[in-house]
Protein backbone atom coordinates (compact mmCIF):
# COMPACT_ATOMS: atom_id res chain seq x y z
CA UNK A 1 0.00 0.00 0.00
CA UNK A 2 1.07 3.39 -0.83
CA UNK A 3 2.10 5.44 2.10
CA UNK A 4 -1.19 8.13 2.93
CA UNK A 5 -2.09 10.85 4.55
CA UNK A 6 -4.46 10.38 6.88
CA UNK A 7 -6.23 13.98 7.81
CA UNK A 8 -8.27 13.68 11.11
CA UNK A 9 -10.91 16.44 12.38
CA UNK A 10 -11.04 16.25 16.34
CA UNK A 11 -14.56 17.76 17.57
CA UNK A 12 -16.47 14.87 16.70
CA UNK A 13 -14.16 12.91 14.83
CA UNK A 14 -11.13 11.88 16.87
CA UNK A 15 -12.34 13.37 20.00
CA UNK A 16 -15.43 11.52 21.86
CA UNK A 17 -18.21 13.15 24.02
CA UNK A 18 -15.92 13.72 26.66
CA UNK A 19 -13.47 15.51 24.40
CA UNK A 20 -11.20 13.01 25.09
CA UNK A 21 -8.95 10.56 22.84
CA UNK A 22 -10.15 6.78 24.07
CA UNK A 23 -6.99 4.49 23.78
CA UNK A 24 -8.23 2.41 21.28
CA UNK A 25 -7.93 5.58 18.66
CA UNK A 26 -4.26 6.26 20.46
CA UNK A 27 -3.31 2.75 19.45
CA UNK A 28 -4.46 3.11 15.49
CA UNK A 29 -3.20 6.18 15.25
CA UNK A 30 0.31 4.58 16.52
CA UNK A 31 0.37 1.75 14.33
CA UNK A 32 -0.93 3.70 11.20
CA UNK A 33 2.57 5.49 12.41
CA UNK A 34 4.65 2.65 12.62
CA UNK A 35 3.27 1.27 8.84
CA UNK A 36 4.69 4.61 7.64
CA UNK A 37 1.78 6.69 6.88
CA UNK A 38 1.72 10.25 7.96
CA UNK A 39 -1.36 11.41 10.47
CA UNK A 40 -2.01 15.07 10.77
CA UNK A 41 -4.33 16.98 12.85
CA UNK A 42 -6.85 19.51 10.89
CA UNK A 43 -8.80 20.79 12.75
CA UNK A 44 -10.98 24.58 14.33
CA UNK A 45 -9.38 24.71 17.13
CA UNK A 46 -6.39 27.31 17.38
CA UNK A 47 -3.20 25.96 18.57
CA UNK A 48 -3.93 26.04 22.31
CA UNK A 49 -6.67 23.65 22.68
CA UNK A 50 -5.56 21.37 19.85
CA UNK A 51 -1.77 20.63 20.74
CA UNK A 52 -2.72 18.05 24.17
CA UNK A 53 -4.20 15.89 21.82
CA UNK A 54 -1.46 16.40 19.51
CA UNK A 55 1.00 14.90 22.60
CA UNK A 56 -1.54 12.06 23.54
CA UNK A 57 -1.00 10.82 19.81
CA UNK A 58 2.59 11.31 19.88
CA UNK A 59 2.20 13.02 16.71
CA UNK A 60 5.42 14.80 14.82
CA UNK A 61 4.00 16.12 11.64
CA UNK A 62 2.25 19.20 10.47
CA UNK A 63 -1.14 20.49 12.21
CA UNK A 64 -4.04 22.92 10.71
CA UNK A 65 -5.70 25.05 13.13
CA UNK A 66 -8.36 27.51 12.93
CA UNK A 67 -10.33 24.95 10.05
CA UNK A 68 -7.31 25.66 7.95
CA UNK A 69 -6.17 29.57 8.50
CA UNK A 70 -2.66 28.19 10.15
CA UNK A 71 -0.95 25.70 9.24
CA UNK A 72 2.70 24.62 11.05
CA UNK A 73 4.74 22.38 12.12
CA UNK A 74 5.18 22.49 15.85
CA UNK A 75 8.98 22.85 16.96
CA UNK A 76 9.91 23.80 13.48
CA UNK A 77 9.51 27.22 13.36
CA UNK A 78 11.48 27.39 9.83
CA UNK A 79 9.10 25.02 8.38
CA UNK A 80 8.81 26.36 4.57
CA UNK A 81 5.33 25.20 3.59
CA UNK A 82 3.97 27.18 7.20
CA UNK A 83 1.54 29.90 6.29
CA UNK A 84 -0.62 32.12 8.28
CA UNK A 85 -3.81 34.00 7.67
CA UNK A 86 -5.30 36.91 9.16
CA UNK A 87 -8.43 39.26 9.71
CA UNK A 88 -7.67 42.89 9.26
CA UNK A 89 -7.79 45.00 12.57
CA UNK A 90 -10.68 47.02 11.98
CA UNK A 91 -12.85 43.79 11.03
CA UNK A 92 -12.28 42.81 14.85
CA UNK A 93 -13.51 45.45 15.96
CA UNK A 94 -16.81 45.55 13.92
CA UNK A 95 -17.63 42.00 14.63
CA UNK A 96 -17.74 42.25 18.58
CA UNK A 97 -20.14 44.70 18.17
CA UNK A 98 -21.98 41.57 17.49
CA UNK A 99 -21.45 40.54 21.44
CA UNK A 100 -24.58 43.05 22.01
CA UNK A 101 -26.83 40.59 20.51
CA UNK A 102 -29.07 38.73 22.68
CA UNK A 103 -28.08 35.01 20.45
CA UNK A 104 -24.24 35.20 21.57
CA UNK A 105 -23.16 34.45 24.98
CA UNK A 106 -19.56 34.78 24.12
CA UNK A 107 -17.00 36.55 21.41
CA UNK A 108 -13.71 36.05 21.60
CA UNK A 109 -10.53 36.84 19.02
CA UNK A 110 -7.17 34.20 18.85
CA UNK A 111 -4.16 36.85 18.61
CA UNK A 112 -0.80 34.59 18.23
CA UNK A 113 -0.36 33.04 22.18
CA UNK A 114 -3.34 35.51 23.53
CA UNK A 115 -7.28 34.92 23.50
CA UNK A 116 -9.34 38.14 24.48
CA UNK A 117 -12.82 37.71 25.30
CA UNK A 118 -16.46 40.04 25.12
CA UNK A 119 -16.91 39.46 28.72
CA UNK A 120 -14.59 37.81 32.06
CA UNK A 121 -17.45 35.02 32.18
CA UNK A 122 -15.88 31.69 29.77
CA UNK A 123 -18.29 29.49 29.85
CA UNK A 124 -16.82 26.87 27.65
CA UNK A 125 -14.38 24.59 29.41
CA UNK A 126 -13.63 22.60 26.36
CA UNK A 127 -12.54 25.60 23.89
CA UNK A 128 -10.82 27.72 27.45
CA UNK A 129 -9.44 24.61 29.37
CA UNK A 130 -8.03 27.34 31.38
CA UNK A 131 -10.95 28.66 32.15
CA UNK A 132 -11.26 32.91 32.44
CA UNK A 133 -7.30 32.69 33.13
CA UNK A 134 -6.52 31.49 29.92
CA UNK A 135 -8.03 35.11 28.04
CA UNK A 136 -7.65 38.91 28.20
CA UNK A 137 -10.31 41.42 28.32
CA UNK A 138 -11.38 42.82 25.03
CA UNK A 139 -11.02 46.53 24.57
CA UNK A 140 -11.61 48.86 21.17
CA UNK A 141 -7.87 50.32 21.72
CA UNK A 142 -6.62 46.65 21.00
CA UNK A 143 -4.55 46.80 17.63
CA UNK A 144 -4.08 43.26 16.38
CA UNK A 145 -4.73 41.25 13.45
CA UNK A 146 -6.45 38.20 14.76
CA UNK A 147 -6.32 34.59 12.95
CA UNK A 148 -10.13 34.00 14.03
CA UNK A 149 -13.07 35.65 15.92
CA UNK A 150 -15.46 33.25 17.33
CA UNK A 151 -18.76 33.65 18.18
CA UNK A 152 -20.22 31.49 20.63
CA UNK A 153 -24.13 30.32 20.96
CA UNK A 154 -26.13 28.80 23.37
CA UNK A 155 -27.59 26.43 20.69
CA UNK A 156 -27.45 25.32 17.15
CA UNK A 157 -30.58 26.86 15.88
CA UNK A 158 -28.65 30.18 17.12
CA UNK A 159 -25.65 29.38 15.94
CA UNK A 160 -27.43 29.28 12.24
CA UNK A 161 -28.73 32.72 12.67
CA UNK A 162 -25.52 34.43 13.85
CA UNK A 163 -23.99 32.82 10.84
CA UNK A 164 -26.73 34.09 8.30
CA UNK A 165 -25.77 37.65 9.64
CA UNK A 166 -22.62 37.78 9.44
CA UNK A 167 -22.99 36.25 5.68
CA UNK A 168 -25.32 39.47 5.52
CA UNK A 169 -23.00 41.97 6.83
CA UNK A 170 -19.48 40.77 5.59
CA UNK A 171 -19.67 37.91 3.12
CA UNK A 172 -16.70 38.78 0.61
CA UNK A 173 -14.74 39.86 3.49
CA UNK A 174 -14.53 36.82 5.18
CA UNK A 175 -15.19 33.01 5.48
CA UNK A 176 -17.09 31.21 7.72
CA UNK A 177 -17.22 27.88 9.26
CA UNK A 178 -19.91 26.12 12.20
CA UNK A 179 -18.94 23.61 14.37
CA UNK A 180 -19.95 22.08 17.43
CA UNK A 181 -19.11 20.20 20.47
CA UNK A 182 -20.45 21.33 23.86
CA UNK A 183 -20.04 24.81 22.88
CA UNK A 184 -21.39 25.96 19.26
CA UNK A 185 -19.10 28.00 17.56
CA UNK A 186 -19.34 30.38 14.90
CA UNK A 187 -15.89 31.01 13.56
CA UNK A 188 -14.96 34.02 11.32
CA UNK A 189 -11.47 33.66 9.23
CA UNK A 190 -10.29 35.30 6.35
CA UNK A 191 -11.92 35.01 2.92
CA UNK A 192 -10.80 32.08 0.95
CA UNK A 193 -9.65 29.86 3.89
CA UNK A 194 -10.75 26.11 4.04
CA UNK A 195 -8.96 23.27 5.43
CA UNK A 196 -8.13 21.69 2.11
CA UNK A 197 -5.59 24.67 2.17
CA UNK A 198 -3.44 22.82 4.75
CA UNK A 199 -3.91 19.16 4.13
CA UNK A 200 -2.53 19.92 0.49
CA UNK A 201 0.22 21.68 2.17
CA UNK A 202 1.21 19.02 4.14
CA UNK A 203 0.62 16.57 1.27
CA UNK A 204 2.97 18.69 -1.08
CA UNK A 205 5.65 18.80 1.97
CA UNK A 206 5.45 14.65 2.10
CA UNK A 207 4.95 14.29 -1.69
CA UNK A 208 1.60 12.63 -1.71
CA UNK A 209 -0.49 12.61 -4.21
CA UNK A 210 -4.28 13.79 -3.91
CA UNK A 211 -5.21 9.75 -4.60
CA UNK A 212 -3.27 8.88 -1.32
CA UNK A 213 -4.94 11.59 0.92
CA UNK A 214 -7.50 9.96 3.42
CA UNK A 215 -9.58 12.50 5.19
CA UNK A 216 -12.28 11.92 8.26
CA UNK A 217 -14.26 14.58 9.58
CA UNK A 218 -18.52 15.48 10.48
CA UNK A 219 -19.18 19.03 10.39
CA UNK A 220 -19.58 22.01 7.67
CA UNK A 221 -16.07 23.11 8.47
CA UNK A 222 -15.01 19.46 6.90
CA UNK A 223 -16.78 19.79 3.46
CA UNK A 224 -13.80 20.73 1.28
CA UNK A 225 -11.26 18.54 3.03
CA UNK A 226 -13.63 16.03 3.02
CA UNK A 227 -14.05 16.94 -1.31
CA UNK A 228 -10.56 17.05 -1.74
CA UNK A 229 -9.33 13.83 -0.35
CA UNK A 230 -8.85 11.41 -2.54
CA UNK A 231 -10.49 9.37 -0.10
CA UNK A 232 -13.55 11.03 2.02
CA UNK A 233 -14.77 9.93 4.94
CA UNK A 234 -17.82 11.10 7.27
CA UNK A 235 -18.33 9.92 10.90
CA UNK A 236 -21.80 8.09 11.33
CA UNK A 237 -22.69 11.62 13.32
CA UNK A 238 -21.39 13.42 10.56
CA UNK A 239 -24.30 15.76 9.35
CA UNK A 240 -26.43 14.82 5.99
CA UNK A 241 -24.44 17.59 3.73
CA UNK A 242 -20.63 15.88 4.77
CA UNK A 243 -22.20 12.33 4.14
CA UNK A 244 -23.63 12.94 0.81
CA UNK A 245 -20.37 13.80 -0.41
CA UNK A 246 -18.05 11.31 1.01
CA UNK A 247 -16.64 7.99 -0.38
CA UNK A 248 -17.33 6.43 2.82
CA UNK A 249 -19.28 6.13 6.22
CA UNK A 250 -18.03 5.30 9.08
CA UNK A 251 -19.48 2.05 11.07
CA UNK A 252 -19.39 3.56 14.38
CA UNK A 253 -19.86 7.22 15.93
CA UNK A 254 -17.07 8.89 17.52
CA UNK A 255 -18.07 8.25 20.94
CA UNK A 256 -17.63 4.27 20.06
CA UNK A 257 -14.63 4.53 18.32
CA UNK A 258 -15.80 5.28 14.83
CA UNK A 259 -12.12 6.68 13.82
CA UNK A 260 -10.22 4.05 14.99
CA UNK A 261 -12.24 1.46 14.03
CA UNK A 262 -12.86 2.30 10.92
CA UNK A 263 -8.89 3.03 10.04
CA UNK A 264 -8.20 -0.44 11.81
CA UNK A 265 -10.55 -2.10 9.22
CA UNK A 266 -9.03 -0.28 5.89
CA UNK A 267 -5.38 -0.87 7.11
CA UNK A 268 -5.89 -4.52 8.67
CA UNK A 269 -4.76 -3.44 11.86
CA UNK A 270 -5.44 -5.78 14.83
CA UNK A 271 -7.48 -3.95 17.51
CA UNK A 272 -6.75 -4.81 20.76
Amino acid sequence: MNKKLIAIDLDGTTLNEQTTIDPLTIHVIQQLRKQGHIVSIVTGRPYRTSYQHYDTLGLDTPIVNFNGAWCHFPNHADWAYAYHKYLSTDLMHDLFQLKDKKEIQLISAEVGHHVYTSSPYVPYEDFFPDGSEAAEPYTKDLQAQPTAVNAFTPSKHLQHKIEKQIIKDYGDKVEIRTWGGKAPCVEIVAAGVQKAMGVEKIADYYNIPQKDIIALGDEDNDYEMIQFAGHGVAMKNAIPSIKKIANDITDHTNDEQGLARYLAKYFGIELK
